[in-house]
């Protein structure tokens, strides 16, 4: 599985992003794998959408790419506090890190912090 950051999403939906072509690349090398998502990452993709009211249409882009959604579990908050700690990243980039944590899956990110902490924390980067 790969798990999807939300710059990866961002770019795919907006043409004009400078990382779309990047991101249709990695989506397209990625068509046989499974990818997933935290909830807080999906609802991070989906404010710009939300905004200029395109949510439809972002909602339906997102589910042809079939992205499962990665449930938090109970614990969620202290391994978030936790990693927030010892990364020093935002809760959305901890997110990021859990769910590929939680499923053992690759990072998908044009982010080189979060990039950079998901390697230290053991984590292949696919980006």
């Amino acid at each position: 599985m790969i798990v999807l950051d939300a710059s990866v999403l961002i770019a795919h939906l907006e043409a004009s992003d400078a990382h779309h072509d990047r991101a249709l690349a990695l989506l397209i090398d990625a068509a046989d794998q499974p990818l997933g998502i935290s909830p807080l990452t999906l609802a991070e993709v989906l404010v710009g959408p939300a905004r200029s009211g395109k949510l439809d249409a972002a909602q339906a882009a997102i589910r042809e790419l079939e992205i499962a959604t990665i449930a938090l579990s109970d614990d969620a908050p202290t391994r978030l506090a936790t990693l927030r700690a010892k990364t020093r990243l935002g809760l959305p980039e901890c997110c990021v890190l859990l769910a590929a944590g939680t499923t053992e899956a690759h990072v998908a990110t044009f982010d080189d912090r979060l990039a950079s902490s998901a390697t230290e924390l053991g984590l292949t980067i696919r980006g």
